[in-house]
């Protein structure tokens, strides 16, 4: 039988030299605390190590995210406080008429830049509640990234309800009727941007909605494609009525940048590359506008639970992949807190639109959605905020 010297074997304690059972020879003693301290020893410094591993990856993955949010395209605005806020006359944008067409061609390629005039800094509107941040993200129509005077798109208002564990999309409708600063009559929403920018957007919304939006994210078409086809695509459900629609618009892209995206062939549940998603969200002919909002909605919720899904890693090699692709005012402190917090709340995403059904009423010439804001204002802030104010 094969002899050895740990403390532990039975070969050692059946050995002559073995104390009686119940009185421990000081050989018993020294060898069972030597190999003890070893034991330790090793174990403690293992621990050590993994430590110094997690501290280390932590640091690291730190800092990586503090030098991808460095990539992001920040834009300064300038803020106010309400009472310091000097307005325009009433009249003095109504030279301005966006019913033409504000579109050109993509031809050098790139994004649009946010537009800021510095005529319109943003109101600095208190939070009402401080569980429950209100972002705005839209698009803009332009469709060259020489075009930074153009139409606001897309609109929504993306809400972190902490308190209520959930991410809340509001879609406002492009053709919502509003009162503008500067326009001596009520116009469209969408059109605010271009009269003044990104601030006064904003104050349109928070005067016209009451609500207390200070931070944006505005991406155009192309980069939104863009960003999808970094997620690996998302999976759409799409109608037999749609596929023709969505085709229209990927021969667009196509003819614009010299691409050959493949178009739609059936209808079903599917996976959509960048430009067919946003092709699908983008249908203007088979349906209305509301629907167009909604399939906007749903490829931003798409968006949303596909990163969400992903792990650490994942979701920041996907961050240093897009940190190019918006512009947005908020700062790296900002952008951590709202990232962290939109991945711990995307489980629950629910939607909502304004104009909701039987709140309001068209206009033929020129088209505009006339809001019944009694009805709509309470609606909204309970949808928000839990309750009507």
């Amino acid at each position: 039988m094969k002899n050895t010297n740990s403390v532990g074997n039975p070969a050692v304690h059946n050995h002559s030299f073995s104390s009686p059972p119940g009185n421990r020879s000081d050989f018993d003693i020294v060898s069972r605390n030597g190999s003890s301290r070893k034991f330790w020893q090793k174990l403690v410094k293992f621990l050590a190590l993994v430590l110094v591993a997690v501290i280390g990856f932590g640091t690291g993955v730190f800092v990586y995210f503090y030098r991808i949010l460095g990539n992001v395209n920040y834009v300064y605005t300038p803020y106010v406080q309400p009472e310091k806020y000097e307005p325009l006359d009433l009249g003095e944008l109504d030279s301005l008429n966006l019913e033409g067409d504000t579109q050109s061609s993509w031809a050098e390629g790139g994004h649009t830049q946010v537009y800021v005039n510095p005529d319109f800094p943003i109101k600095n509107v208190a939070q009402k509640d401080k569980n429950i941040e209100n972002i705005l993200v839209f698009g803009v129509d332009s469709r060259g990234s020489h075009e930074v005077v153009c139409r606001a798109d897309a609109i929504m208002i993306v809400s972190l309800d902490r308190n209520n564990k959930m991410i809340k999309i509001t879609s406002l409708m492009r053709d919502c009727t509003v009162n503008i600063e500067g326009r001596s009559k009520p116009d469209k929403l969408g059109h605010s941007y271009a009269y003044g920018g990104v601030g006064l957007l904003i104050n349109t919304i928070n005067d016209n909605f009451g609500l207390d939006i200070n931070r944006f994210v505005m991406l155009d078409f192309h980069s939104s494609s863009r960003i999808i086809d970094a997620l690996g695509g998302v999976e759409i459900d799409v109608k037999s009525n749609e596929v023709k629609y969505a085709n229209i618009v990927i021969k667009e892209h196509n003819h614009l940048f010299g691409e050959d995206v493949p178009y739609l062939t059936h209808e079903g549940y599917q996976t959509l590359s960048g430009t067919q998603a946003i092709g699908w969200a983008r249908i203007r002919y088979s349906d209305s506008d509301f629907v167009r909002t909604s399939r906007q909605r749903t490829v931003a919720s798409a968006l949303m639970k596909k990163v969400s899904a992903m792990d650490t890693l994942g979701q920041l090699a996907i961050m240093e992949e897009l940190a190019g692709m918006f512009e947005t005012n908020m700062k790296s402190d900002d952008l951590t807190r709202v990232g962290f917090d939109g991945v711990s709340l995307s489980g629950q995403i629910v939607e909502y639109r304004v104009p909701a059904d039987g709140m309001y009423t068209t206009q033929a010439n020129p088209w505009m959605m006339i809001l019944d804001w009694e009805k709509q204002i309470p609606a909204l802030h309970e949808y928000i905020w839990g309750e009507a104010e």
